[in-house]
């Protein structure tokens, strides 16, 4: 019986199942590095399935049994490839299982944007009953922005279609593009759009993407939406940009540092639209994560007991 060491409190039952006759180790649900570095030591684990925390090369070599690194998730910043390519451990991902929940939140994110749906809602709750001061954006024939055309870009298009709005995307991996959305480079995009989503894997080039420079290249008034990773764009530009108008709102489900930290200078700006990076927080994306990471994990075991 092999050991598998999960960064969470839990995971689907479904998911649990697929992985008898292992034996499942849990770190809790906000595990440090050196919880996982210490778990890793003391059970040797072949595989790990990947929740919250940060996996490096210490748990690595912690862990000489260690074959299959599997993210519970789509996103795998943070666990250190070069390390695990490095000790020869495949690093796996559930690419897709979470994209319908996370593009649902990303079009929730803009619609509260462009209808100022927390402004509204907060004085409603207060008593106030507003109708002259209110001011808000119909997307119909307004250009939306996509940079990542992946499986959550593309459910994101579909939805900014429905919805009769002009599609642009930047993605240089993208194939077989569908019809409604036209490939641009980044300076169009910037130009073109009147909402910028983001929905890319974080890079070492793409960190910071949206910064001062790109910011003031963008449409006044612009809408920004993240619900890939915080470090693509640089906050303290994104604040000054909100700040002055010239971005007329952001929705935002991720941010630079996680948890964010209370006073956070977002919290008490207008023009932000804030959620905890709960984007793939769904009871259906849950069970489609757990299982697909399981999957991931037990085939790349089964793979390399079958080479060995």
């Amino acid at each position: 019986m092999s050991t598998i060491v999960i960064t969470a409190e839990a995971i689907a039952p479904s998911a649990v199942a697929l992985l008898q006759g292992h034996e499942l180790v849990y770190t809790g649900k906000t595990p440090t590095p050196e919880d996982i570095v210490a778990l890793c030591r003391q059970h040797n684990p072949a595989a790990m399935i990947v929740r919250y925390g940060k996996v490096g090369a210490a748990a690595m070599d912690a862990a000489p049994a260690l074959r299959v690194i599997s993210k519970h998730g789509s996103g795998t910043d943070n666990i250190d490839k070069a390390a695990a390519k490095e000790r020869g451990i495949e690093v796996v991902a559930a690419v897709g299982a979470n994209a319908n929940a996370v593009a649902e939140h990303a079009f929730a994110l803009l619609l509260a944007c462009a209808k100022s749906i927390p402004a509204v809602d907060a004085r409603m709750h207060a008593g106030h009953w507003e109708k002259a001061s209110h001011s808000s954006l119909e997307l119909s024939g307004r250009t939306v922005g996509i940079v990542g055309l992946g499986a959550i870009g593309r459910r994101f298009a579909r939805m900014a279609e429905g919805f009769g709005m002009k599609i642009v995307a930047f993605d240089p991996f993208a194939k077989d593009v569908p019809e409604h959305v036209t490939l641009v480079d980044m300076e169009e995009l910037f130009a073109r759009s009147d909402v910028i989503s983001l929905h890319c894997p974080l890079t070492e080039d793409n960190q910071g993407l949206l910064n001062a420079n790109t910011l003031a290249r963008c449409k006044p008034g612009v809408i920004i939406v993240n619900t890939a990773r915080g470090a693509l764009i640089d906050e303290a530009a994104l604040l000054d940009s909100v700040r002055c108008g010239h971005v007329r709102a952001a929705g935002l489900d991720s941010f630079a540092v996680e948890p964010m930290a209370p006073g956070h200078p977002f919290q008490s700006q207008r023009g932000f639209v804030l959620s905890p990076h709960v984007g793939s927080v769904t009871s259906d994306a849950y069970i489609n994560m757990g299982e697909s990471a399981a999957r991931n994990a037990l085939a790349v075991l089964a793979r390399q007991a079958e080479a060995a």
